[in-house]
């Protein structure tokens, strides 16, 4: 029998963890390079107070066929979906708007939504590559019989797509805002975590790949094949460490890594394949959590007077502040409370989402500084006071409203997640539905040279950007693989 063909894999995220399990299940030797000293790439984990918390992505963005929905069934995985919870959007003075104009305002952000898709999907081939979802907004707000002051409060609630996008609309291509649509259903938050999904589909890996941590990569050399000659060429990846031969290799850094790393490939890329990776964007969404003794901001806290506002607010959206003091830049920012979420995972804290320049801005002021540092706590205060402030129960003396403790990601100093979050579709942009075809193929590199792409931005349309995207994208280039190499049926 012939031997096992033995394969790379670079990257020990969700993609690179289960091109693995498959290439395992059928037959094929693997081999993981992973730069950091653990597993999950972007899924990952750390402690607020005394609870566990996503650092990476937080939530399963659909419910149709979703295998990350399933393992997380499949697991235990406590998940939750807040779309009953309270709503409250407080306007540009710091006040919360009335639930008659705030349901006005949700209604018109949501609906213009579904008509940008829609929009997008019926008309991208006309559409200018530099009109952005703002624009269209903006056109649909003029159409409306709101009053003045109603359209600037949509205009400012619109701003807070950001965070789905990582990026500010103003910046969103409306020619391929379709791309950003995901799979049908309720949008959950993984509420005990991506730990146990993690595990699960880490399991075939663990036990059975050799996986080599801290094996920053620096090199892939990946010569012509030669058709007519007998021998058949290797796949040399070097590490910062050693050098490494395989039969193929699969590549799922994430597009950013790639975007700074093109010259890290040997001979270069194609043409065709290197304008992809250099025309799709990459956002910059962090999250910041903020924990503190009790929820002060949930009705049932006695020291909130029952005319105060309603119990259970669950997302808290605070438009630009005009009533405190901030940089230049779009200053919006909204989260999302951890109280609301089931009694066995609940806890006081608020997580904040922060996009683009002003997620940038928040992570620049923490530069150098350590987490423990009282310069730290001090800075990330100072920054979301102005907003949790506004939150019922609010009182400065009250020590239930004075932090525990705080803690940002910083995504964009991380250098193995490409300096950002995920990718996202920019204006400017003029062929992004055949850019991502492009990187899904790998321009047709892999049985020429031995080289396949994977990742979130090599996933399905409704699924680029996301841990199910990932998923699926290291499940398809595995299964290519085993019909490419004459391994097992493809299965698992």
């Amino acid at each position: 029998m012939a031997p096992s063909p033995h394969i790379g894999v670079i990257g020990a995220g969700i993609s690179g963890l289960r091109c693995a399990d498959i290439l395992i299940q059928n037959g094929a030797r693997v081999t993981i390079l992973e730069a950091r000293d653990r597993i999950g790439g972007r899924v990952h984990q750390s402690t607020v107070g005394d609870h566990a918390v996503d650092l990476g992505p937080n939530w399963i963005h659909g419910s149709g066929e979703n295998p990350i929905r399933t393992i997380a069934e499949e697991t235990g995985t406590v998940i939750y979906d807040p779309e009953g919870g309270r709503h409250t959007t407080y306007s540009r003075d710091g006040h919360p708007i009335t639930d008659e104009v705030a349901t006005k305002v949700q209604d018109f952000v949501w609906t213009t939504i579904a008509e940008a898709f829609k929009y997008s999907n019926d008309h991208g081939e006309s559409i200018p590559a530099e009109r952005s979802l703002f624009d269209f907004f903006r056109e649909r707000v003029l159409q409306t019989d709101f009053s003045d002051e109603e359209k600037q409060l949509c205009l400012e609630a619109c701003r807070l797509w950001g965070a789905y996008v990582g990026d500010q609309v103003d910046k969103q291509s409306l020619k391929f805002f379709r791309m950003e649509e995901c799979i049908d259903g309720s949008n959950f938050i993984v509420a005990s975590t991506y730990k146990r999904i993690l595990e699960h589909v880490a399991e075939t890996a663990t036990a059975k790949a050799n996986i080599c941590l801290n094996e920053p990569v620096t090199n892939i050399k990946a010569p012509p094949r030669n058709n007519q000659s007998q021998t058949k060429h290797k796949v040399t990846v070097t590490t910062t460490r050693t050098s490494y031969d395989f039969d193929e290799v699969v590549v799922t850094c994430p597009l950013g890594w790639l975007k700074q790393n093109t010259s890290a490939f040997s001979p270069a890329l194609p043409p065709r394949l290197e304008q992809a990776i250099n025309n799709i964007s990459y956002g910059r969404l962090e999250k910041v959590y903020v924990t503190f003794p009790r929820a002060f901001w949930h009705a049932n806290n006695t020291s909130i007077p029952a005319s105060q506002t309603p119990p259970n607010t669950v997302f808290a959206q605070f438009l630009e502040p005009s009533y405190t003091s901030h940089p230049n830049i779009e200053w919006n920012q909204e989260c999302i409370s951890l109280a609301s979420l089931p009694e066995s995972q609940a806890h006081p804290t608020l997580l904040f989402y922060t996009y683009g320049d002003s997620g940038t801005e928040i992570i620049n002021r923490l530069s150098g500084l350590a987490p423990s540092s009282l310069e730290y706590r001090e800075s990330l205060i100072q920054t979301l006071q102005p907003f949790y402030s506004r939150l019922p129960g609010y009182s400065a003396e009250n020590p239930d409203c004075v932090p525990v403790t705080l803690l940002a990601t910083q995504w964009q100093k991380d250098v193995f997640a490409g300096n950002g979050s995920y990718c996202n579709f920019q204006v400017g942009v003029e062929e992004a539905d055949v850019d991502v075809e492009v990187l899904r193929s790998g321009a047709g590199i892999g049985p020429v040279r031995g080289l396949w792409f994977a990742g979130e931005h090599t996933a399905p349309f409704v699924a680029l950007g996301t841990t199910t995207g990932a998923f699926w994208s290291g499940e398809r280039v595995a299964r290519l693989l085993c019909r490419g190499v004459g391994i097992g049926d493809g299965g698992g």
